[in-house]
């Protein structure tokens, strides 16, 4: 049985935010005028904000701007708890806005890592986890952006898999079965990528997942019960969102036991577990193999 404040659709998550933040407005007794001008935006765009029908969420800074303005907590606003009234303890302790750029190398990303060393590691990728891709899939992701920026971000990956083969290393992942199948079949994002390309990438995948369980454990969860944040769980020290260009950090204990305890939800309900991954992955190796046959 799913959560009440855990929408499995990103469509119900938006919708959510809207009414939480219809009611965060009428407790703060401010007008739509008064509240855009504090958060640096006009009021037509507060309006569109309130009245979308998408499944779009606002920039991260907007919402983390509405947070703290209406004096609710981010994670009330975002659906991922029950109370939203900030105590003055929160509001010192509110979560840290980190500006991410794509040509760049993170390194928060490195620090949080080396902070965490000894704890376990969650992690909800926003598409295939990066310690397992390969430079061919890494250069299509950035084909607009220039070769530069794909270097760069070949080398992250690396890094992120140097990590993991450290020895201690403890971590947890978790997609949805649909985004492999899509990547599998070329379909959305993919649809461009070669078939041997998506071939490759889905042996790496089976030959590196099964080499480095039982440290790494990849899980897959069904997209159509559950919906999940990219997010990563940096042990007790912190939780990083990411929103884009952005990633929202978590350091106090109350939001990492939430996002925590969603993360540990979605490895419950997973339909191939960790120990299932390679066999999985080479099934969809075998399915692409038809095809080139047929």
């Amino acid at each position: 049985m799913q959560h009440p404040l855990q929408p499995q659709d990103k469509r119900d998550v938006a919708r959510l935010f809207r009414t939480r933040l219809e009611t965060a407005l009428e407790r703060a007794g401010l007008s739509r005028s008064a509240v855009a001008k504090r958060i640096g935006v006009d009021r037509s765009t507060l309006s569109q904000i309130l009245s979308d029908e998408g499944v779009r969420l606002p920039r991260a800074d907007t919402v983390a701007a509405l947070a703290v303005t209406l004096q609710v907590s981010l994670d009330w606003l975002l659906g991922l708890a029950e109370e939203g009234q900030f105590t003055a303890d929160i509001m010192e302790r509110s979560p840290e806005i980190s500006p991410h750029n794509r040509t760049v190398a993170d390194e928060n990303l490195l620090r949080w890592h080396a902070e965490a060393a000894g704890y376990k590691i969650r992690y909800v990728p926003s598409g295939l986890p990066d310690q397992v891709k390969i430079p061919e899939v890494i250069e299509y992701e950035y084909l607009e952006t220039g070769a530069s920026t794909a270097d760069q971000a070949i080398r992250r990956s690396r890094d992120r898999l140097d990590y993991v083969r450290q020895p201690e290393t403890d971590v947890e992942i978790c997609t949805s079965i649909q985004s492999l199948r899509d990547f599998a079949d070329g379909t959305g994002v993919w649809r461009d990528l070669p078939l041997e390309a998506r071939r490759r990438q889905l042996t790496h995948i089976a030959d590196l997942v099964d080499e480095l369980y039982p440290s790494v454990r990849w899980f897959l969860f069904d997209g159509v019960r559950d919906y999940a944040i990219p997010v990563t769980i940096f042990g007790p020290k912190r939780a990083a969102i990411y929103a884009g260009n952005m990633y929202i950090v978590f350091t106090t204990t109350e939001h990492i036991r939430v996002l925590t305890r969603r993360f540990d939800e979605l490895i419950r309900h997973a339909v191939i577990h960790a120990h299932e991954i390679p066999a999985y992955t080479r099934t969809l190796i075998d399915r692409i193999d038809k095809g080139l046959a047929a």
